[in-house]
C-alpha cells in the first residue's frame, strides 16, 4: 500500500489548470470543411490557429481532450531561450550557424510574446526574469565554461559567467541569460483562444483523430467517422497521431519529470534557474491567491521505466525543505517529453511526399519558446511567408552523428524491452491489492494490470499497449499504466492519456 506521509498533495493537480477557467467547446457531430485543420488544441496548435485567422484563414482546431490539457498544461513555464547546456552541443553537432539560428528562433519567439502581452494588454502573469545555469560539480564546471564560450560565438544577448548564484544552494559557478521571461501559459493562451473565436475560429474538443489521408486535400477521420477536409494540415499532438511515414516515434525517447509547487518559509530571490548536473533541479516562481509559490522542478526519467515514481516527488521535497522550507505544497503534478536524438524539434513539412501537412513535436522539455517558434513557422510556411529557420527544424533532416547510433541503440533496446514484458508473469493477484493500491497481477494466466481505487473498487485492463504492443508498468505517482517503449500512457481505467497510441485498454473482466 502507498504510504503518504509528508505534505505532498495524495493526487497530481497542475497549477496552470486549476487557476484558469477555461471556455468548454463542443465535440465534432458532424463533417467539417476548412482551409486549415490543426490537429492537437496545445500552445502551438492554438497558437498558430490565431495567427492563421488573423490573416484571414479558416481553422479549426481538434483535440483529443480538452484543450490546454496535456504538456502545456503541465509545463514549468518557463519562456526562454535557454535550455539547460545545450549550445556547445548543438555546435559541434550541427555547426555555429545552426546553433546561432537555434538560438535567434526561440530568442525571437519569447520576444513575440512579450510584445503581444504589451499590445494586447494580456494579464497572465508576464515578467521578465535572468534566466540561470548553475552547477556545483568539477565535471560539469568544464562543461559550463565551454557552454559559456559558445555563448560567446552566437552572440547570445546578456550573457555573463557569474562565480556565485542567488540561491541558498552551493554552487561554484554559473552563466546568466539576462531578460528572459516567465507568464502564465493558460491565460496568455485564453486570450487567444478567445480572440481566434471572435474571428470565426472553430475548437472541437473530445475529437479524436484516428486516421488521416493525403493527397491535394487532406481528410482526417474521427473515432466517430466525421471527417474534416482541408487545403493543408497541421499535427501538433505530442507524438503525431499519423506516423506512417514520418516514424517520429523512432527518433525521440519519451522522458517524464516533476514539479512542486511550495509556499516557502524563506523569501525567493526572483529568477529561473536549473542546474548542469543531476538530478536536475529547476526553480522559478509564480503568483498564487497574491502570494508567491516557488515551482520545483526535476527527475527527469524515460517513460515506463520506473514504477515508484512518488519517490521524484519526495526528493523534490527534501531539496525545497533544503533550499526554502516547506510551508504547504498546494499542487504538483509531473509533464511528458519526447527528446529528439539530435535534440532539435521536428517542426516543418511532415514528409517528403506530402507538401500540404506540417509536424511540430520533440520540444525537450522547452515547449514555450519551441512552441511558440513552431506556431510562427508553420504559419509563415502555410501563408507561403520566408522564414529563416526552416532548415534547422527541418523533420527531414538527417545527421548520422549522433542520430543513427542512437536510433539503432533505442530500438534495440525497445525490442529487449518488449520481449522480456512478454515473459512476465506477475505473481501479484488483483483481490489482494489494497484501496488505492496498483500493480501487475496475473488474471486466468495471462498478465494484466489492477488498481484497487479509494473506494475500494477494482479496475482492471489488458497491459498490452495498443500502439505497438510492449507491456505498461504501473506508475504509483500518477495512477497510470505506462508504455517503456514509446512513451504512451493510460488511466487505471484504460484511457489514452498520451499518445503515441490512440485506443483505450481493453477492459478485463475477473470472472
Amino acid at each position: 500500500m502507498n504510504d503518504y506521509t509528508s505534505k505532498l498533495p495524495r493526487f497530481p493537480e497542475p497549477y496552470w489548470r486549476k487557476t484558469t477557467e477555461l471556455p468548454a467547446f463542443p465535440k465534432l457531430q458532424e463533417d467539417l470543411k476548412v482551409d486549415v485543420a490543426v490537429v492537437g488544441g496545445g500552445i502551438t496548435g492554438l497558437t498558430s490557429a490565431y495567427l492563421l485567422a488573423k490573416a484571414g484563414v479558416k481553422v479549426a482546431v481538434i483535440e483529443a481532450g480538452s484543450i490546454l490539457n496535456g504538456t502545456t498544461g503541465h509545463t514549468t513555464a518557463k519562456l526562454t531561450a535557454q535550455h539547460g547546456v545545450i549550445f556547445d552541443e548543438l555546435i559541434n553537432h550541427h555547426g555555429e550557424d545552426m546553433a546561432r539560428l537555434y538560438y535567434h528562433a526561440n530568442y525571437d519567439a519569447v520576444q513575440f510574446v512579450k510584445n503581444l502581452v504589451k499590445e494586447q494588454q494580456i494579464d497572465c502573469d508576464l515578467s521578465e526574469e535572468d534566466a540561470y545555469i548553475y552547477t556545483n560539480s568539477d565535471k560539469e564546471m568544464e562543461n559550463l565554461l565551454k557552454e559559456f564560450k559558445a555563448y560567446e560565438k552566437l552572440g547570445v544577448n546578456g550573457s555573463e559567467y557569474v562565480s556565485e548564484v542567488p540561491l541558498p544552494v552551493e554552487a561554484k559557478a554559473g552563466i546568466v541569460m539576462r531578460n528572459q521571461a516567465q507568464f502564465h501559459p493558460l491565460k496568455f493562451l485564453k486570450h487567444l483562444v478567445e480572440r481566434f473565436t471572435e474571428m470565426g475560429g472553430q475548437i472541437f474538443e473530445n475529437t479524436t483523430a484516428v486516421d488521416m489521408e493525403e493527397g491535394s486535400e487532406p481528410v482526417v477521420t474521427t473515432r466517430d467517422g466525421h471527417k474534416v477536409r482541408c487545403k493543408q494540415m497541421i499535427v501538433s499532438t505530442h507524438y503525431p497521431f499519423y506516423d506512417l511515414k514520418g516514424f517520429y516515434f523512432s527518433r525521440m525517447t519519451p522522458e517524464r519529470s516533476y514539479v512542486l509547487a511550495v509556499k516557502t518559509e524563506k523569501e525567493f530571490p526572483g529568477g529561473m534557474f536549473i542546474n548542469a548536473e543531476q538530478p536536475t533541479r529547476s526553480l522559478r516562481y509564480t503568483d498564487w491567491n497574491g502570494e508567491k509559490i516557488v515551482l520545483f522542478g526535476g527527475d527527469s526519467h524515460k517513460v515506463g521505466h520506473k514504477t515508484n515514481t512518488h519517490q521524484y516527488y519526495e526528493a523534490l521535497e527534501a531539496f525545497a525543505n533544503q533550499t526554502f522550507g516547506v510551508k504547504e505544497i498546494p499542487f504538483r503534478w509531473s509533464a511528458q517529453d519526447p527528446v529528439p536524438f539530435d535534440k532539435i524539434p521536428f517542426v516543418g513539412q511532415y514528409s517528403t511526399a506530402t507538401d500540404n501537412i506540417y509536424v511540430a513535436t520533440g520540444y525537450r522539455k522547452w515547449g514555450m519558446s519551441n512552441g511558440i517558434n513552431a506556431a510562427i513557422m508553420l504559419s509563415d510556411q502555410i501563408l507561403k511567408k520566408d522564414n529563416p529557420y526552416t532548415e534547422v527544424f527541418d523533420p527531414q533532416r538527417f545527421k548520422a552523428d549522433p542520430e543513427l547510433r542512437k536510433i539503432i541503440s533505442t530500438n534495440a533496446h525497445i525490442a529487449k524491452t518488449l520481449v522480456k514484458g512478454k515473459l512476465k508473469r506477475p505473481s501479484n493477484q488483483a483481490t489482494s491489492l489494497e484501496n488505492d493500491e496498483g500493480a501487475a497481477v496475473t488474471v486466468n494466466g495471462k498478465r494484466a494490470g489492477a488498481y484497487r481505487d479509494e473506494d475500494g473498487q477494482l479496475h482492471v485492463v489488458d497491459t498490452t499497449c495498443t500502439h505497438m504492443g510492449c507491456e505498461l508498468e504501473w506508475n504509483n505517482g500518477e495512477r497510470t499504466w505506462d508504455c517503456p517503449c514509446h512513451g504512451s500512457r493510460f488511466s487505471y481505467k484504460g484511457d489514452v492519456i498520451e499518445g503515441p497510441a490512440e485506443l483505450p485498454l481493453k477492459k478485463v473482466d475477473l470472472e
